[in-house]
Protein backbone atom coordinates (compact mmCIF):
# COMPACT_ATOMS: atom_id res chain seq x y z
CA UNK A 1 0.00 0.00 0.00
CA UNK A 2 2.72 2.41 0.70
CA UNK A 3 4.40 1.90 -2.12
CA UNK A 4 1.58 2.40 -4.45
CA UNK A 5 0.76 5.88 -2.31
CA UNK A 6 4.27 6.52 -3.26
CA UNK A 7 4.28 5.96 -6.99
CA UNK A 8 0.60 8.12 -7.20
CA UNK A 9 2.27 10.79 -5.63
CA UNK A 10 5.11 10.46 -7.85
CA UNK A 11 2.75 11.24 -11.23
CA UNK A 12 2.76 14.54 -12.34
CA UNK A 13 -0.26 16.62 -12.02
CA UNK A 14 -1.76 15.82 -15.13
CA UNK A 15 -1.63 12.57 -15.08
CA UNK A 16 -3.14 12.01 -11.90
CA UNK A 17 -5.86 14.19 -12.85
CA UNK A 18 -6.65 12.24 -15.87
CA UNK A 19 -6.79 9.19 -13.39
CA UNK A 20 -9.00 10.53 -10.61
CA UNK A 21 -11.09 11.81 -12.91
CA UNK A 22 -12.48 8.07 -13.99
CA UNK A 23 -13.01 7.52 -10.26
CA UNK A 24 -16.15 8.74 -8.34
CA UNK A 25 -15.95 12.24 -6.68
CA UNK A 26 -16.97 11.01 -3.18
CA UNK A 27 -14.34 7.87 -3.95
CA UNK A 28 -11.44 10.77 -4.67
CA UNK A 29 -12.71 13.21 -2.13
CA UNK A 30 -12.41 10.26 1.02
CA UNK A 31 -10.16 8.76 -0.44
CA UNK A 32 -7.34 11.83 -0.91
CA UNK A 33 -7.78 14.88 1.34
CA UNK A 34 -6.02 15.06 4.34
CA UNK A 35 -3.05 12.82 2.75
CA UNK A 36 -0.88 15.34 2.35
CA UNK A 37 -0.99 19.48 0.91
CA UNK A 38 -0.27 18.39 -2.82
CA UNK A 39 -2.94 16.30 -2.70
CA UNK A 40 -5.22 18.23 -0.88
CA UNK A 41 -4.92 20.89 -3.67
CA UNK A 42 -5.66 18.69 -6.46
CA UNK A 43 -8.90 16.86 -4.97
CA UNK A 44 -10.31 19.96 -4.07
CA UNK A 45 -9.99 21.06 -7.45
CA UNK A 46 -14.05 21.65 -8.58
CA UNK A 47 -13.49 18.94 -10.65
CA UNK A 48 -13.86 16.61 -8.23
CA UNK A 49 -16.54 18.92 -5.32
CA UNK A 50 -18.56 20.89 -7.62
CA UNK A 51 -21.03 17.65 -8.31
CA UNK A 52 -21.78 15.28 -5.49
CA UNK A 53 -23.78 12.16 -4.73
CA UNK A 54 -23.95 11.10 -0.99
CA UNK A 55 -26.24 8.40 -1.26
CA UNK A 56 -26.56 5.35 1.47
CA UNK A 57 -26.40 1.59 -0.13
CA UNK A 58 -29.06 -0.06 -2.19
CA UNK A 59 -29.98 2.43 -4.73
CA UNK A 60 -28.89 2.69 -7.90
CA UNK A 61 -26.72 5.79 -7.99
CA UNK A 62 -24.14 5.44 -5.20
CA UNK A 63 -23.15 2.90 -2.56
CA UNK A 64 -21.53 5.20 -0.19
CA UNK A 65 -21.54 3.88 3.46
CA UNK A 66 -22.24 5.00 6.76
CA UNK A 67 -18.80 5.42 7.84
CA UNK A 68 -17.99 7.76 4.35
CA UNK A 69 -20.79 9.82 4.96
CA UNK A 70 -20.12 10.32 8.50
CA UNK A 71 -16.82 11.44 7.42
CA UNK A 72 -18.35 13.95 4.93
CA UNK A 73 -20.85 15.25 6.82
CA UNK A 74 -17.91 15.72 10.08
CA UNK A 75 -14.74 16.81 7.87
CA UNK A 76 -14.98 16.83 3.96
CA UNK A 77 -18.15 18.77 3.29
CA UNK A 78 -17.01 22.05 5.31
CA UNK A 79 -13.90 22.15 3.87
CA UNK A 80 -15.61 22.32 0.17
CA UNK A 81 -18.95 23.67 1.12
CA UNK A 82 -17.89 26.95 -1.29
CA UNK A 83 -17.21 24.74 -4.26
CA UNK A 84 -19.97 22.62 -3.75
CA UNK A 85 -22.62 23.43 -6.88
CA UNK A 86 -25.17 20.36 -6.84
CA UNK A 87 -25.95 17.77 -4.26
CA UNK A 88 -27.65 14.18 -5.05
CA UNK A 89 -29.33 13.27 -1.84
CA UNK A 90 -31.66 11.02 0.09
CA UNK A 91 -34.92 12.08 2.23
CA UNK A 92 -32.55 9.57 5.25
CA UNK A 93 -29.56 11.67 5.50
CA UNK A 94 -30.65 14.81 3.51
CA UNK A 95 -31.10 17.21 6.95
CA UNK A 96 -28.21 15.75 8.33
CA UNK A 97 -25.74 16.45 5.09
CA UNK A 98 -27.73 20.11 4.95
CA UNK A 99 -27.17 20.83 8.35
CA UNK A 100 -23.23 19.79 9.14
CA UNK A 101 -22.14 23.36 7.27
CA UNK A 102 -23.23 26.02 4.88
CA UNK A 103 -23.59 25.62 1.02
CA UNK A 104 -23.38 29.58 -0.03
CA UNK A 105 -22.81 28.44 -3.53
CA UNK A 106 -25.29 25.49 -3.78
CA UNK A 107 -27.20 26.11 -6.80
CA UNK A 108 -28.47 22.39 -7.74
CA UNK A 109 -30.54 19.76 -5.34
CA UNK A 110 -31.79 16.34 -6.26
CA UNK A 111 -33.38 14.75 -3.76
CA UNK A 112 -33.93 10.85 -4.40
CA UNK A 113 -36.03 8.00 -2.86
CA UNK A 114 -38.44 9.99 -1.56
CA UNK A 115 -41.20 8.45 0.48
CA UNK A 116 -44.26 10.26 -0.51
CA UNK A 117 -45.67 11.99 2.67
CA UNK A 118 -42.13 12.41 4.25
CA UNK A 119 -41.73 14.24 0.68
CA UNK A 120 -44.80 16.48 1.57
CA UNK A 121 -43.67 17.20 5.08
CA UNK A 122 -40.42 18.17 3.63
CA UNK A 123 -41.99 20.86 1.55
CA UNK A 124 -44.25 22.13 4.59
CA UNK A 125 -40.92 22.70 6.60
CA UNK A 126 -41.82 19.77 9.09
CA UNK A 127 -38.79 17.43 8.60
CA UNK A 128 -35.98 19.86 9.38
CA UNK A 129 -34.99 19.82 13.18
CA UNK A 130 -33.89 23.22 12.91
CA UNK A 131 -37.27 24.88 13.80
CA UNK A 132 -39.14 27.20 12.16
CA UNK A 133 -38.60 30.86 11.95
CA UNK A 134 -41.91 32.74 10.63
CA UNK A 135 -43.40 29.77 9.47
CA UNK A 136 -40.35 29.20 7.57
CA UNK A 137 -37.93 25.95 7.65
CA UNK A 138 -34.11 25.51 8.04
CA UNK A 139 -34.68 24.31 4.45
CA UNK A 140 -36.75 26.67 3.35
CA UNK A 141 -35.67 29.87 4.48
CA UNK A 142 -31.96 28.82 3.29
CA UNK A 143 -32.30 27.86 -0.20
CA UNK A 144 -35.72 29.49 -1.02
CA UNK A 145 -33.84 32.12 -3.20
CA UNK A 146 -30.96 30.12 -4.00
CA UNK A 147 -31.30 26.90 -5.43
CA UNK A 148 -31.95 27.38 -9.06
CA UNK A 149 -32.46 23.46 -9.94
CA UNK A 150 -34.33 20.82 -8.42
CA UNK A 151 -34.63 17.50 -9.08
CA UNK A 152 -37.64 15.38 -7.59
CA UNK A 153 -37.54 11.36 -7.87
CA UNK A 154 -40.07 9.37 -5.68
CA UNK A 155 -39.82 5.89 -4.29
CA UNK A 156 -42.41 3.68 -5.98
CA UNK A 157 -42.02 0.89 -3.43
CA UNK A 158 -43.25 3.20 -0.96
CA UNK A 159 -46.42 4.31 -2.02
CA UNK A 160 -49.42 4.42 -0.28
CA UNK A 161 -52.04 1.96 -1.67
CA UNK A 162 -54.59 4.79 -2.38
CA UNK A 163 -53.86 6.03 -5.37
CA UNK A 164 -56.20 9.01 -4.62
CA UNK A 165 -53.44 10.19 -1.98
CA UNK A 166 -50.66 9.72 -4.28
CA UNK A 167 -52.46 12.27 -7.18
CA UNK A 168 -52.78 14.94 -4.12
CA UNK A 169 -49.15 14.32 -2.96
CA UNK A 170 -48.09 14.73 -6.76
CA UNK A 171 -50.23 17.91 -7.43
CA UNK A 172 -48.70 18.97 -3.70
CA UNK A 173 -45.36 18.18 -4.31
CA UNK A 174 -45.18 19.84 -7.76
CA UNK A 175 -47.27 23.01 -6.29
CA UNK A 176 -44.92 23.50 -3.25
CA UNK A 177 -42.12 23.82 -5.46
CA UNK A 178 -42.96 26.99 -7.51
CA UNK A 179 -44.53 28.61 -4.54
CA UNK A 180 -41.04 27.82 -2.17
CA UNK A 181 -37.93 28.40 -4.54
CA UNK A 182 -38.53 32.27 -6.72
CA UNK A 183 -35.37 31.95 -8.67
CA UNK A 184 -36.04 27.98 -10.21
CA UNK A 185 -34.93 27.51 -13.75
CA UNK A 186 -34.78 23.97 -14.10
CA UNK A 187 -37.13 21.28 -12.33
CA UNK A 188 -37.05 17.51 -12.89
CA UNK A 189 -40.22 15.90 -11.43
CA UNK A 190 -40.23 12.21 -12.00
CA UNK A 191 -42.75 10.22 -9.66
CA UNK A 192 -42.69 6.59 -10.84
CA UNK A 193 -43.06 6.36 -14.07
CA UNK A 194 -42.18 3.07 -14.50
CA UNK A 195 -44.68 1.85 -12.47
CA UNK A 196 -48.36 0.95 -12.10
CA UNK A 197 -49.01 4.48 -9.24
CA UNK A 198 -50.79 7.20 -10.92
CA UNK A 199 -48.67 9.71 -12.32
CA UNK A 200 -48.70 13.34 -11.71
CA UNK A 201 -51.89 14.72 -13.14
CA UNK A 202 -54.51 17.89 -13.29
CA UNK A 203 -57.20 16.51 -14.74
CA UNK A 204 -59.29 16.73 -11.40
CA UNK A 205 -57.59 19.91 -10.11
CA UNK A 206 -55.66 22.64 -11.99
CA UNK A 207 -53.71 24.58 -9.12
CA UNK A 208 -52.55 28.07 -10.25
CA UNK A 209 -48.85 27.15 -10.79
CA UNK A 210 -46.98 30.28 -12.36
CA UNK A 211 -43.29 30.99 -12.95
CA UNK A 212 -41.36 33.52 -15.00
CA UNK A 213 -38.11 31.93 -14.37
CA UNK A 214 -37.88 28.41 -15.49
CA UNK A 215 -36.59 26.99 -18.55
CA UNK A 216 -35.85 23.61 -19.00
CA UNK A 217 -38.88 21.46 -17.19
CA UNK A 218 -38.65 17.33 -17.13
CA UNK A 219 -41.63 15.93 -16.05
CA UNK A 220 -44.00 12.36 -16.06
CA UNK A 221 -47.48 13.07 -16.71
CA UNK A 222 -50.67 10.36 -16.63
CA UNK A 223 -52.40 12.00 -19.75
CA UNK A 224 -52.48 14.39 -22.77
CA UNK A 225 -54.52 17.14 -20.88
CA UNK A 226 -51.83 17.19 -18.07
CA UNK A 227 -48.87 18.14 -21.12
CA UNK A 228 -51.64 20.71 -22.66
CA UNK A 229 -51.60 22.28 -18.91
CA UNK A 230 -48.22 22.92 -18.96
CA UNK A 231 -47.60 23.61 -21.74
CA UNK A 232 -50.89 26.82 -21.73
CA UNK A 233 -48.08 29.59 -21.26
CA UNK A 234 -47.97 29.54 -17.37
CA UNK A 235 -44.47 29.10 -17.96
CA UNK A 236 -43.61 31.85 -20.20
CA UNK A 237 -39.68 32.01 -19.90
CA UNK A 238 -39.76 28.10 -20.45
CA UNK A 239 -37.43 27.06 -23.50
CA UNK A 240 -36.84 23.31 -22.97
CA UNK A 241 -39.90 20.91 -21.90
CA UNK A 242 -39.57 16.89 -21.55
CA UNK A 243 -42.61 15.59 -20.95
CA UNK A 244 -43.22 11.41 -20.88
CA UNK A 245 -47.47 10.28 -20.64
CA UNK A 246 -47.66 7.33 -19.73
CA UNK A 247 -51.48 6.83 -20.33
CA UNK A 248 -52.33 5.53 -23.92
CA UNK A 249 -56.24 6.87 -23.53
CA UNK A 250 -57.04 8.92 -25.48
CA UNK A 251 -58.09 12.80 -25.26
CA UNK A 252 -61.71 13.61 -24.91
CA UNK A 253 -62.14 16.82 -26.85
CA UNK A 254 -62.32 19.18 -26.58
CA UNK A 255 -59.26 19.14 -24.03
CA UNK A 256 -57.45 22.75 -22.76
CA UNK A 257 -57.66 25.20 -25.57
CA UNK A 258 -54.11 26.60 -26.03
CA UNK A 259 -53.69 29.06 -28.61
CA UNK A 260 -51.55 31.07 -27.00
CA UNK A 261 -47.92 31.04 -28.84
CA UNK A 262 -44.83 30.01 -27.22
CA UNK A 263 -42.02 31.60 -28.90
CA UNK A 264 -39.40 31.16 -26.21
CA UNK A 265 -40.02 27.71 -26.24
CA UNK A 266 -36.88 26.02 -28.68
CA UNK A 267 -36.98 22.41 -27.62
CA UNK A 268 -39.82 20.53 -26.81
CA UNK A 269 -39.54 16.50 -26.09
CA UNK A 270 -42.42 14.01 -26.39
CA UNK A 271 -42.47 10.63 -25.12
CA UNK A 272 -45.81 8.47 -25.16
CA UNK A 273 -48.16 5.45 -25.85
CA UNK A 274 -51.09 6.63 -27.83
CA UNK A 275 -52.91 5.89 -31.18
CA UNK A 276 -52.29 8.14 -34.39
CA UNK A 277 -55.44 10.30 -34.42
CA UNK A 278 -53.74 12.38 -31.38
CA UNK A 279 -51.10 13.84 -33.73
CA UNK A 280 -53.43 15.62 -36.30
CA UNK A 281 -56.15 16.21 -33.30
CA UNK A 282 -54.10 17.63 -30.43
CA UNK A 283 -50.35 17.51 -31.24
CA UNK A 284 -49.55 19.49 -34.39
CA UNK A 285 -51.78 22.50 -33.41
CA UNK A 286 -49.49 22.56 -29.85
CA UNK A 287 -46.25 22.38 -32.50
CA UNK A 288 -47.80 25.22 -34.67
CA UNK A 289 -47.11 27.48 -31.41
CA UNK A 290 -43.81 26.97 -30.86
CA UNK A 291 -42.60 29.00 -34.04
CA UNK A 292 -38.94 28.94 -32.63
CA UNK A 293 -38.58 25.79 -32.53
CA UNK A 294 -35.17 24.35 -32.77
CA UNK A 295 -34.99 20.82 -31.52
CA UNK A 296 -37.97 18.07 -31.48
CA UNK A 297 -37.81 14.44 -30.26
CA UNK A 298 -40.64 11.90 -30.32
CA UNK A 299 -40.38 8.66 -28.82
CA UNK A 300 -43.88 6.61 -29.73
CA UNK A 301 -45.09 3.33 -28.62
CA UNK A 302 -48.25 1.92 -30.20
CA UNK A 303 -49.30 -0.99 -29.43
CA UNK A 304 -52.25 -2.73 -31.33
CA UNK A 305 -53.55 -5.10 -33.74
CA UNK A 306 -51.07 -8.48 -34.57
CA UNK A 307 -47.42 -8.81 -34.00
CA UNK A 308 -47.73 -11.00 -30.86
CA UNK A 309 -50.11 -13.93 -32.39
CA UNK A 310 -51.66 -15.27 -28.64
CA UNK A 311 -51.57 -11.54 -27.31
CA UNK A 312 -53.08 -9.89 -30.40
CA UNK A 313 -51.32 -6.88 -30.73
CA UNK A 314 -47.67 -5.54 -31.57
CA UNK A 315 -45.20 -2.93 -30.18
CA UNK A 316 -43.95 -0.60 -32.96
CA UNK A 317 -41.02 1.64 -30.83
CA UNK A 318 -40.93 5.15 -33.04
CA UNK A 319 -38.53 7.18 -32.05
CA UNK A 320 -35.85 10.25 -32.50
CA UNK A 321 -32.79 9.45 -33.89
CA UNK A 322 -30.53 10.27 -32.32
CA UNK A 323 -32.37 8.68 -29.24
CA UNK A 324 -32.03 11.12 -26.16
CA UNK A 325 -33.99 9.01 -23.19
CA UNK A 326 -32.50 6.97 -20.98
CA UNK A 327 -34.59 4.19 -20.87
CA UNK A 328 -35.97 2.32 -23.83
CA UNK A 329 -38.88 -0.07 -23.29
CA UNK A 330 -40.50 -3.61 -24.72
CA UNK A 331 -37.20 -4.24 -27.13
CA UNK A 332 -38.56 -7.63 -28.76
CA UNK A 333 -36.36 -10.50 -31.27
CA UNK A 334 -37.20 -7.31 -33.93
CA UNK A 335 -35.13 -4.93 -32.76
CA UNK A 336 -32.52 -3.68 -35.49
CA UNK A 337 -29.67 -2.73 -33.65
CA UNK A 338 -28.04 0.62 -33.47
CA UNK A 339 -26.06 2.46 -31.07
CA UNK A 340 -27.82 4.05 -28.06
CA UNK A 341 -25.27 5.85 -25.78
CA UNK A 342 -27.25 7.74 -23.03
CA UNK A 343 -29.53 4.64 -22.46
CA UNK A 344 -28.80 3.40 -18.58
CA UNK A 345 -32.74 0.83 -18.82
CA UNK A 346 -34.21 -1.03 -20.75
CA UNK A 347 -36.99 -3.97 -20.78
CA UNK A 348 -36.91 -6.46 -23.22
CA UNK A 349 -39.99 -8.35 -23.76
CA UNK A 350 -41.11 -11.21 -26.17
CA UNK A 351 -42.98 -14.50 -26.69
CA UNK A 352 -40.18 -15.73 -28.47
CA UNK A 353 -37.30 -16.83 -27.03
CA UNK A 354 -34.05 -14.40 -26.54
CA UNK A 355 -31.07 -16.82 -27.77
CA UNK A 356 -27.54 -15.56 -26.90
CA UNK A 357 -27.08 -13.91 -30.02
CA UNK A 358 -29.20 -11.30 -28.64
CA UNK A 359 -28.03 -10.55 -25.81
CA UNK A 360 -24.80 -9.62 -27.71
CA UNK A 361 -26.83 -7.73 -30.00
CA UNK A 362 -28.22 -5.92 -27.09
CA UNK A 363 -24.78 -5.15 -25.25
CA UNK A 364 -23.40 -3.50 -28.09
CA UNK A 365 -26.40 -1.48 -28.79
CA UNK A 366 -26.43 -0.15 -25.16
CA UNK A 367 -23.07 -0.20 -23.96
CA UNK A 368 -24.02 1.61 -21.01
CA UNK A 369 -26.91 -0.01 -19.53
CA UNK A 370 -26.68 -0.49 -16.01
CA UNK A 371 -30.60 -1.90 -14.98
CA UNK A 372 -32.36 -4.87 -17.07
CA UNK A 373 -35.63 -6.39 -16.90
CA UNK A 374 -36.53 -9.44 -18.65
CA UNK A 375 -40.47 -10.43 -19.62
CA UNK A 376 -40.42 -13.75 -21.52
CA UNK A 377 -41.27 -17.30 -20.41
CA UNK A 378 -40.47 -19.10 -23.48
CA UNK A 379 -37.19 -21.29 -22.91
CA UNK A 380 -33.98 -20.95 -25.14
CA UNK A 381 -33.45 -22.91 -27.95
CA UNK A 382 -29.60 -22.89 -28.14
CA UNK A 383 -29.22 -23.30 -24.62
CA UNK A 384 -26.27 -25.86 -25.00
CA UNK A 385 -24.67 -24.15 -27.67
CA UNK A 386 -21.19 -22.67 -27.70
CA UNK A 387 -20.48 -18.95 -27.55
CA UNK A 388 -18.81 -16.09 -27.07
CA UNK A 389 -18.74 -14.19 -23.75
CA UNK A 390 -20.75 -11.37 -23.17
CA UNK A 391 -20.21 -8.39 -21.18
CA UNK A 392 -22.40 -5.54 -19.52
CA UNK A 393 -19.78 -3.25 -18.06
CA UNK A 394 -22.08 -1.09 -16.77
CA UNK A 395 -24.65 -3.16 -15.66
CA UNK A 396 -25.74 -2.58 -11.83
CA UNK A 397 -29.21 -3.86 -11.44
CA UNK A 398 -30.75 -7.33 -12.97
CA UNK A 399 -34.59 -8.22 -12.39
CA UNK A 400 -35.26 -11.71 -13.85
CA UNK A 401 -38.60 -12.79 -11.18
CA UNK A 402 -39.87 -16.40 -12.48
CA UNK A 403 -43.36 -14.54 -12.57
CA UNK A 404 -41.93 -12.79 -15.82
CA UNK A 405 -38.90 -14.35 -17.50
CA UNK A 406 -38.16 -18.36 -17.86
CA UNK A 407 -34.90 -19.18 -15.81
CA UNK A 408 -33.05 -19.72 -19.07
CA UNK A 409 -32.38 -16.38 -18.82
CA UNK A 410 -31.08 -16.42 -15.38
CA UNK A 411 -28.58 -19.10 -16.27
CA UNK A 412 -27.67 -16.91 -19.16
CA UNK A 413 -26.67 -14.08 -16.88
CA UNK A 414 -25.16 -16.42 -14.14
CA UNK A 415 -22.73 -18.72 -16.01
CA UNK A 416 -19.64 -17.82 -16.24
CA UNK A 417 -19.33 -19.50 -19.67
CA UNK A 418 -21.80 -17.36 -21.09
CA UNK A 419 -21.81 -13.68 -19.39
CA UNK A 420 -19.25 -11.83 -17.52
CA UNK A 421 -20.74 -9.71 -14.97
CA UNK A 422 -19.23 -6.99 -13.48
CA UNK A 423 -19.01 -6.76 -9.70
CA UNK A 424 -21.95 -4.71 -7.34
CA UNK A 425 -24.77 -6.46 -9.02
CA UNK A 426 -27.88 -5.93 -7.36
CA UNK A 427 -30.30 -9.24 -8.76
CA UNK A 428 -33.71 -9.61 -8.34
CA UNK A 429 -34.49 -13.07 -8.28
CA UNK A 430 -37.00 -16.10 -7.32
CA UNK A 431 -35.46 -18.23 -4.54
CA UNK A 432 -36.72 -21.30 -6.20
CA UNK A 433 -35.44 -20.34 -9.85
CA UNK A 434 -32.05 -19.61 -8.47
CA UNK A 435 -31.88 -22.87 -6.46
CA UNK A 436 -32.60 -24.94 -9.65
CA UNK A 437 -29.99 -22.93 -11.58
CA UNK A 438 -26.91 -23.07 -9.22
CA UNK A 439 -28.21 -27.04 -8.51
CA UNK A 440 -29.02 -25.80 -4.94
CA UNK A 441 -25.71 -23.20 -5.01
CA UNK A 442 -22.70 -26.05 -6.15
CA UNK A 443 -23.32 -25.48 -9.51
CA UNK A 444 -19.47 -24.33 -10.49
CA UNK A 445 -21.01 -22.63 -13.57
CA UNK A 446 -22.27 -20.02 -11.95
CA UNK A 447 -20.26 -19.46 -8.62
CA UNK A 448 -17.85 -16.84 -10.19
CA UNK A 449 -20.46 -14.45 -11.36
CA UNK A 450 -22.32 -15.00 -7.91
CA UNK A 451 -19.64 -13.88 -6.01
CA UNK A 452 -19.79 -10.70 -7.91
CA UNK A 453 -23.81 -10.28 -6.73
CA UNK A 454 -23.28 -7.45 -4.04
CA UNK A 455 -27.34 -6.76 -3.33
CA UNK A 456 -29.76 -10.31 -3.57
CA UNK A 457 -33.48 -9.50 -3.51
CA UNK A 458 -35.19 -13.04 -3.12
CA UNK A 459 -38.41 -12.15 -4.78
CA UNK A 460 -40.48 -15.04 -3.17
CA UNK A 461 -38.86 -16.25 0.13
CA UNK A 462 -39.65 -19.87 1.54
CA UNK A 463 -37.05 -21.30 4.24
CA UNK A 464 -33.85 -20.31 3.28
CA UNK A 465 -30.48 -22.14 3.26
CA UNK A 466 -28.93 -19.41 4.13
CA UNK A 467 -25.42 -20.79 5.03
CA UNK A 468 -25.76 -21.99 1.27
CA UNK A 469 -26.78 -18.43 0.13
CA UNK A 470 -23.66 -16.70 2.49
CA UNK A 471 -21.82 -19.14 0.97
CA UNK A 472 -22.60 -19.22 -2.58
CA UNK A 473 -22.89 -15.07 -2.78
CA UNK A 474 -20.12 -14.24 -0.36
CA UNK A 475 -19.93 -10.63 -0.92
CA UNK A 476 -23.95 -10.40 -1.17
CA UNK A 477 -26.08 -8.46 1.38
CA UNK A 478 -29.51 -10.14 1.14
CA UNK A 479 -32.59 -7.02 0.63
Amino acid sequence: MENSFIQLNDLPDEILLTILKKLPNTDVLYSLIGVNKRLDTIVKDSIFTRYLTLMTPCNDLSRITEPILNRFCVEILSEIRHKILWLNLELSSMDRILLSTNYPNLLGLALHKLIPEKASELFTGKIFSLILLNNESYFIRTFKNQLSSIVIDIDINECPKSTSSIKDINIFIFTQIFKMFKNLQYFKFNPFDDSHYDRLTFRESRPNILSSTLLVLRVVVDFYEDCLYLLDGRFNQLNTIYVTICSSKVPTLPVVNNKKKLPNLKCFSLTHRSVLSVYNNILIPQLHRMSNLEELSFSKIISYIDGFPQLNQFHCHIYSYPYSLTHYNYITNNFRGGLFKHVCKISLVDERPFEHEFFLQIAKSFPFVRELRIHNREPQNNDKQQCSIIEYPHLTKLVLTQSHCHENYLEQFLNSSKMYLSNNIYLIVDYDSLQRVTDNFTSDTTRMNCAKIKYLNLDIQPELSLDLIKDYFPCAELC
